[in-house]
């Protein structure tokens, strides 16, 4: 089975997909409409044809030119010998990048784009093989239990779309059968509004939006959605930290004095608002923006959010501010709300210029003595101290200032249109921490980030990064590898794909269990071997191995950055146009709603 990306969506004619049915098969090595299905994909052509020689030619000419082609062919051999004498640790990738061979590189790409599919599978296998239909695996151990009394799908339905996008049809369909045999929502549990939200509503609605629109798929998510309602139904709107699937009841947080995550109250919007979109219910279109207007009403200075929010008053509790944990994904979002509806929200737009200005005047620091670029947080609101800490997470940011800056389009094409200043200086920016976030994962023994650094700013002193042993684990986050995708996608500069090939390296060198159960989190990236955390993430396999499968793909109209936005768990969703049904329900004081003007391409 191979997957296009289905048209029919509702009002969705003006972003129509137009991906063809050939490009989804390239995986399984058979090419699609029109070519054929049994011809070999051109990974499998030969890198060079020889071409016949010229009948007319003299038998001298016909003796020279062997003379000459046996030649090349002894220096060829002999320099090939020469340079694995003088770099046996060096692989095929630098062979092909010294003699400059285009279609050896694609292949190389294809066959690294093979070997993360082949990790995929190894981690899915361990998961079927002793945890199948749990919430929870421990691959060392080879135990698992569920969170909810039934089990949430929180492994199987958090990677649908990856088994899609990789046309991996057993365990796919397999997963299916669970999904639509084994589960139910109709449960006596509080779940996690945002992580429930984001892993399980947002994979349904991937899963329904890659797979033709199998509407077994949105019959779950609809059902899920409506038990998640009631967890908005707070005073300001802002939602509870929690809610019971059975009786719909909002939970307060059990901690942090009943404060919402500001991050976690604000990354809801792209599946509801897709809920709506499919269905035509305007309800979850209006429950998830009048959170936004709630966090614009609180008034956060130069667009810096505090990491948490009360859900009876819509103020703010405290004022720390990070783009790490409970601040993260709030700017992921105003952004991909305003690309999410064809940049017809402006509102979304504004909040996030601010937000990226306010980021770049108050938390963008260099550490000495190497100048990296990093972002601070400020434990003390906007005018107290910088602390120099970044968590892995913040590493989302290089990728969404790239989206911003273009829009999703390549960085060739938005630079022809009026490019900005603003763009210009976001697009550095994104380049810069890119190049950060990699350094996070170069210093350490094993090659795999810790979950935070902290940055040098001392002039004496002679490392630019420190982690402390509190902080050496590693959870087999995506963050890196989503901005490598997306920079890869919008400049085609290569560097981001060796990087991305040197971290999943690393993770199959430490990270793989040798029996064949699957992949571990790290208790400590500096020991070499590290200790296994015995816990492998279901976001290993709904985000970083996605990612990176993505990555190593040379067709960029699948899963075009202009055409879809990926939910800050990796499931890919259309974009759309608001249609007559829809519409920016709130505004802000002084300002206009009016749709922007179109992105690079757009129309």
């Amino acid at each position: 089975m191979s997957f296009s990306v289905q048209q029919k969506a509702p009002d969705f004619s003006s972003t129509a997909r137009s991906v063809e049915e050939y490009v989804w098969s390239k995986a399984s090595g058979v090419s699609g409409a029109g070519s054929g299905r049994n011809r070999p994909t051109s990974s499998d052509l030969p890198l060079y044809k020889d071409k016949p020689l010229n009948r007319s030619l003299s038998r001298r000419n016909k003796w020279t030119r062997s003379m000459w082609i046996s030649i090349g062919i002894v220096l060829g051999i002999a320099m090939y010998m020469f340079y694995r004498i003088l770099f046996p640790a060096n692989n095929e990738r630098k062979l092909s990048w010294i003699f400059g061979r285009k279609g050896g590189k694609a292949k190389i790409w294809k066959d690294r784009q093979f070997q993360v599919r082949e990790a995929f599978l190894e981690s899915w296998n361990g998961y079927e093989k002793y945890a199948f239909g749990k919430d929870i695996y421990r691959p060392v151990a080879k135990t698992s239990r569920n969170m909810a009394p039934e089990g949430m799908g929180w492994i199987i339905v958090d990677c649908l779309d990856t088994m899609m996008i990789m046309n991996l049809e057993e365990p796919l369909s397999q997963a299916r059968e669970w999904v639509a045999n084994n589960l139910t929502y109709d449960q006596d549990y509080e779940v996690n509004t945002f992580e429930t939200s984001i892993r399980m509503l947002g994979g349904l609605l991937s899963a329904h939006y890659l797979s033709d629109y199998d509407d077994m798929y949105l019959e779950k998510a609809v059902d899920l959605a409506n038990r998640l309602l009631p967890a908005f139904d707070s005073s300001s709107g802002i939602p509870y930290a929690s809610v019971n699937l059975r009786t719909g009841k909002g939970v307060p947080s059990h901690a942090d004095a009943g404060a919402s995550s500001t991050a976690e109250a604000t990354s809801v919007q792209l599946e509801f608002k897709y809920v709506s979109k499919l269905t035509g219910e305007a309800l979850y279109w209006e429950k998830a923006e009048k959170v936004m207007e709630a966090i614009d009403n609180a008034k956060a200075v130069d667009g810096l959010a505090p990491i948490f929010i009360m859900p009876e008053t819509g103020m703010y509790s405290g004022n720390q501010i990070r783009l790490g944990s409970r601040g993260d994904s709030y700017y992921e979002y105003l952004l991909k709300q305003y690309l999410q509806t064809n940049s017809q929200e402006l509102v979304y737009r504004q909040m996030y210029d601010e937000a990226m200005e306010g980021v770049k005047k108050r938390l963008i620091q260099k550490s000495k003595p190497n100048g990296f670029t990093y972002v601070a947080e400020l434990d003390h609101g906007v005018d107290g101290a910088l602390s120099t800490k970044m968590d892995h997470l913040v590493c989302f940011l290089p990728g969404n200032l790239a989206l911003g800056s273009t829009a999703g389009y390549p960085l060739h094409l938005a630079q022809r249109t009026s490019w900005t200043i603003t763009q210009a200086s976001d697009m550095k920016l994104a380049k810069d921490l890119t190049s950060t976030c990699y350094e996070m994962y170069k210093v350490t023994k094993t090659g795999i980030a810790p979950e935070i650094v902290y940055f040098n700013m001392d002039p004496m002193a002679t490392e630019d990064i420190s982690i402390k042993w509190q902080d050496a684990h590693n959870l087999q986050r995506p963050e890196t590898v989503e901005s490598l995708f997306v920079m890869w996608r919008i400049t085609k500069d290569p560097i981001y794909r060796e990087w991305g090939w040197n971290i999943f390296e690393a993770f199959r060198k430490h990270a793989r269990l040798d029996d064949g159960t699957g992949y571990t989190s790290l208790e400590n990236v500096n020991e070499v071997p590290p200790r296994p955390r015995d816990n492998m993430e279901s976001f290993w396999l709904a985000e970083t191995l996605k990612y990176l499968y993505l990555l190593f793909e040379d067709d960029d109209s699948i899963l075009a950055l202009d055409k879809v936005v990926f939910n800050t768990e990796a499931h890919p969703l259309p974009k759309f146009n608001m249609g007559p049904l829809f519409k920016t329900g709130w505004a802000r004081t002084g300002s206009s709603n009016q749709p922007s003007k179109p992105a690079p391409g757009g129309e």
